[in-house]
């Protein structure tokens, strides 16, 4: 393909009649969207783009769950030249203020009422928003908001699809395309800026990799905020399969179900949950855990002989048809029986997850990169994927290791710098290379292994070094425990702080007939106690000393995005913990 604007696609997409575009589910049905169709609504948005001022340089931001307004959104501000802001709708409304008035975008985009709320409370706030468009139905007492239902119910002239098709011409390689906020785990965040050529290397080079095709179907339920769900979007305008948008995180199940899809991009939190279901559900039943885990054994060893090519006996290969028909295919049907494979990023995925999975048959291919990197650098793919490594360089990929282990990345994916911070960019680039901020290094077969972010590494008093992502990792692998802070920078041993998982704690209380009024009592009940210390001890007798958790607390607050525990890609938020719970830090090292 030619390095050419994704842009230049759109007036193409009339040509893709034969196939289906988008699903979306109404209440009831699963209802489907043409190229067409989504050709049309994306020209009339842009149409009112232009009625708005919104031309070369502009800036919209869009505050939504994910859902196929966004995709249409987001191509019209492509097509006239504009600047995209996306923004998690699950923000504050303090991080609304920040981004919108650092961009100064000058057009809104809400979703529903939750994000006009929030609006609501920073509107006078934000002197650069001069108009502001709802996704849902607009409030009759709002009368200066527009209501985009009422913008793509207008009819389109030829002479607008014209000047619409004109414009896209005109999109140039180098133009900037976004500015995506990165979540920030430890400070303010930045405004990564991405051009064209960004988003065309890395849709044609990672996307083309794992050989995706027009007749994919992929479930969606990424946030398009996130720099992968973005690429995801972006990915299906040049390949021209179809998205699915599932209904929400709780439906999913269903939603698989019901779709059916041939693909699957999430973060390694959706799989946890999955890993973690299957495993309390095997606890009160010896007979069913000692067959799963025969059936693991056995998939374990066969998997492996697999990808190392290495002979298998008749004798192995029998045991696992039969552990697979009888016992494993029940997790690989949960999500459909059309998986080709899933891709997990956006945070590391724990090996033994990994490894459940493809015993199960459901292949998960663990990327790696960052939103300064247009998403993925390295990727394992369905022809060549190694467990505990985030795969080989893509297309003009370069890496190398500094001193320090820091990874370092020159390519086209490279962001331009960062939006009204010369002093961040300048820190970040150094002679064309971009300083990850993650540790690693690269294996004999040149595939890239993470250890954990350079600014998270805990050097203890001893000057023993400790990744706390691997850790806290491993900790989340109990049904029972949702997060956990790893602590022990500058300290003779490591601590943990125990966040739990309120829904599934709470299930299990009401399983043995225990009360659950009283939360603090809960987490204190010497049953669920007696879980946890089996937990420490069973992972600290795989660890090394100074990687050992020597004391631990559980406390009673849930990490969550709402309360600023956690990113929107649900890392944990580590300066917030530290000071929030200092004083519960500091009495475990007393």
């Amino acid at each position: 393909m030619k390095t050419e604007p994704l842009p230049l696609l759109i007036p193409k997409f009339a040509q893709r009649e034969e196939k289906i575009a988008f699903k979306y589910k109404d209440e009831v049905d699963w209802k489907s969207i043409s190229w067409s169709l989504y050709q049309k609504d994306i020209y009339k948005f842009a149409i009112f783009l232009l009625e708005k001022k919104i031309g070369k340089n502009k800036k919209v931001a869009l505050i939504s769950n994910t859902r196929y307004e966004w995709c249409v959104i987001d191509f019209a501000i492509m097509s006239v030249h504009g600047i995209s802001i996306p923004i998690y709708q699950n923000s504050t409304p303090e991080e609304m203020k920040t981004i919108l008035n650092h961009s100064e975008a000058e057009l809104l985009i809400l979703e529903n009422s939750t994000s006009l709320k929030a609006w609501s409370r920073i509107k006078h706030s934000c002197p650069h928003i001069k108009n502001v468009v709802m996704i849902e139905q607009v409030p009759p007492a709002d009368k200066e908001i527009n209501s985009i239902e009422k913008i793509l119910s207008t009819p389109l002239t030829s002479d607008e699809c014209k000047k619409i098709e004109k414009l896209i011409s005109e999109v140039k390689i180098n133009d900037l395309a976004t500015i995506v906020y990165t979540s920030g785990t430890t400070g303010a965040p930045k405004g990564v800026m991405l051009t064209h050529e960004q988003i065309v290397s890395e849709v044609t080079e990672a996307f083309a990799t794992c050989g995706i095709s027009s007749d994919d179907l992929s479930l969606t339920f990424l946030p398009f905020a996130h720099v992968l769900g973005r690429i995801e979007s972006w990915a299906h305008c040049y390949f021209g399969h179809t998205i699915a948008f599932a209904e929400s995180i709780d439906k999913i199940k269903s939603n698989l179900v019901e779709i059916n899809p041939t693909l699957i991009f999430a973060v390694p939190r959706i799989f946890e949950k999955v890993y973690t279901f299957v495993v309390s559900s095997l606890e009160n039943n010896k007979y069913k855990a000692k067959a799963f885990h025969w059936a693991l054994h056995v998939g374990k060893k066969v998997c492996k002989a697999y990808r190392e090519n290495q002979r298998i006996s008749a004798k192995d290969l029998l045991a696992y048809e039969v552990a697979k028909k009888l016992i494993l295919k029940k997790v690989k049907l949960a999500f459909g029986n059309r998986l080709r494979f899933c891709v997990s990023g956006g945070a590391a995925i724990n090996r033994t997850i990994s490894e459940f999975f493809e015993v199960c048959g459901v292949l998960i291919l663990e990327g790696y990169g960052l939103t300064e990197t247009t998403a993925a650098i390295c990727v394992n793919t369905p022809y060549n994927y190694k467990f505990g490594s985030v795969g080989l360089p893509i297309g003009d990929v370069q890496l190398k290791i500094a001193e320090d282990g820091e990874i370092l990345v020159k390519s086209k994916k490279v962001m331009v710098g960062y939006y009204n911070n010369p002093e961040a960019t300048q820190e970040a680039l150094e002679n064309g290379w971009f300083k990850t901020g993650d540790i690693g290094e690269i294996l004999p077969g040149g595939d890239l292994k993470i250890t954990d972010r350079k600014k998270d590494l805990i050097k203890t008093a001893n000057g023993k070094y400790v990744a706390p992502q691997k850790l806290e990792g491993i900790l989340k692998l109990n049904p029972f425990i949702g997060h956990a802070l790893i602590h022990g920078d500058q300290k003779k041993y490591i601590i943990a702080l125990i966040s739990l998982e309120k829904e599934k704690v709470i299930a299990w209380c009401k399983e043995n007939q225990i009360e659950t009024s009283d939360w603090k009592s809960v987490i204190h009940h010497q049953l669920l106690v007696e879980n946890i210390r089996k937990t420490i001890v069973n992972i600290n007798a795989e660890l090394a000393s100074h990687e050992s958790i020597k004391k631990y607390l559980i406390i009673e607050d849930e990490f969550t995005v709402e309360n600023g525990s956690l990113t929107p890609s649900l890392k944990v938020k580590r300066k917030v913990l530290d000071a929030k719970y200092k004083q519960l830090i500091d009495s475990l090292y007393d």
